[in-house]
């Protein structure tokens, strides 16, 4: 069972976990006897899946992503055990930020849908 310290490498800045968090390290709870599988982490990173966190001994994954994806982020541990109403956790504060940019994005126009949608009704 993990004593719920997480650490997870960098990679030069650009995974969702480092811009969430704004560091390197971090430390979260669980209590879990629950673990990602190594046996299928080939498979599952040549599919596109990134493995961005892992403990100090780099035994255990603790943070996975989908780069592809506006907001894919898996974690083993409890960001709700860090979380308060007015102090949301960092990746419940972001998984927010996301979903309001993704649903702009979505009801505002963009200048090629406009045109679209011009040459459909012309």
């Amino acid at each position: 069972m993990s004593d719920g310290r997480v650490r997870y490498v960098r990679n030069g800045g650009v995974r969702l976990a480092y811009r969430v968090y704004g560091t390197t390290e971090i430390s979260e709870r669980h209590r879990h006897r629950y673990e990602f599988n190594r046996e299928y982490e080939a498979l599952l990173t040549g599919g596109g899946l990134q493995i961005s966190g892992s403990t100090p001994d780099s035994t255990y994954v603790e943070i996975v992503e989908l780069p592809e994806h506006p907001y894919f982020i898996g974690c083993q541990f409890h960001p709700e055990f860090k979380s308060k109403p007015l102090e949301p956790h960092p990746l419940f504060r972001e998984f927010i930020a996301a979903s309001y940019k993704n649903r702009v994005r979505q009801i505002s126009p963009t200048d090629d849908a406009s045109a679209k949608a011009e040459s459909v009704t012309q």
